[in-house]
């Protein structure tokens, strides 16, 4: 590859992926996808090589009129998030325009001349599943908007694909966390939380649950675009299940170890999902790819990062 579009490109994932393909001497452009007037703009690597696209969700039809160039593949990462996990009439609303979202990204991939487009799907798509891992082939029934929508959109992806002679890729994201993950995800806010003194309680927290650092998902969807043709769906996870205690504890034992941890002090949600884990075989089959972060490193790169960057405190001893 050596000329690529990257929508949702100061997202958590995004930034990784801009990361990981810097890292190719192969690239020459990452055409970054982003909000205009965006925020976030500063998260982006400072390289001659990444040009930034102002353009909004709604605009992907104007992109050839952006980019001047003919590019190889096409990453699209964006899709928008609601302030909580409630799906009311409204976010279901909003969230339901990622579809036809997506499919103005494939039509604008072929028209820049991409013959690979790699979106981002969710566990969601699956929805309560009692298999021990969950791959491509594993039965999709959602039980969430969010799920019904991303599964929906992927196998769209597909069809129109198909229909314009480009390789469709797939790419099921599980529990990922990073840099630049959203403030209300559980890693997230316990590393502040418990930086900040703050009492600390949870569910009972008996969930399997399979994390993946960002930086691993970026290799995965970067070594998709780079050797897989054809229609293709894959899983991306660490691929081995820990209860959701054991993560919890180890970002204690990384960011605070004296925090007095209250499991089953919070209800579980409805329709909790109490088993994830993903089965990544195609895809290490079909790329190469393997996680190489262990978790602990990873919450420990991103509490280093938060103190650096100011925004929590080594805790009182």
């Amino acid at each position: 590859m050596k000329k690529i579009v990257i929508t949702g490109a100061t997202s958590m994932v995004g930034v990784a992926l801009i990361e990981t393909a810097l890292k190719d001497d192969c690239l020459s452009t990452v055409y970054a996808v982003v909000r205009p007037r965006s925020q976030k703009l500063s998260r982006l690597p400072k390289d001659e090589r990444v040009k930034i696209v102002p353009c909004g969700m709604d605009e992907y039809d104007l992109l050839t009129g952006k980019i001047a160039d003919k590019c190889d593949v096409f990453f699209h990462l964006a899709w928008p998030r609601t302030a909580t996990y409630q799906e009311s009439y409204e976010d279901i609303l909003l969230k339901s325009r990622c579809i036809q979202t997506t499919l103005v990204a494939v039509k604008s991939a072929k028209e820049l001349g991409c013959s690979k487009f790699v979106g981002a799907g969710s566990q969601s798509e699956f929805g309560v599943s009692c298999a021990e891992k969950m791959s491509p082939e594993t039965p999709c029934s959602p039980v969430r908007a969010d799920g019904v929508l991303h599964l929906a959109a992927g196998q769209l992806v597909h069809i129109l694909s198909k229909a314009y002679g480009m390789t469709g890729i797939w790419i099921r994201i599980f529990s990922i966390y990073g840099k630049y993950d959203r403030e209300n995800s559980m890693i997230a806010s316990t590393i502040k939380k418990m930086s900040g003194g703050v009492h600390c309680s949870f569910t009972a927290c008996e969930q399997m649950w399979d994390y993946l650092s960002a930086e691993d998902a970026a290799r995965a969807f970067y070594l998709a675009g780079e050797k897989v043709t054809g229609n293709r769906t894959y899983c991306v996870g660490y691929g081995q299940a820990r209860p959701l205690r054991e993560y919890i504890e180890t970002i204690r034992d990384v960011v605070a170890p004296q925090t007095e941890l209250v499991f089953g002090g919070v209800p579980y949600p409805a329709d909790a999902v109490m088993y994830l884990c993903a089965d990544i075989a195609e895809l290490q089959h079909d790329t190469g790819w393997s996680p190489q972060v262990r978790f602990e490193k990873g919450i420990r790169q991103i509490y280093e990062f938060e103190k650096a960057h100011l925004r929590v405190k080594e805790p009182q001893k």
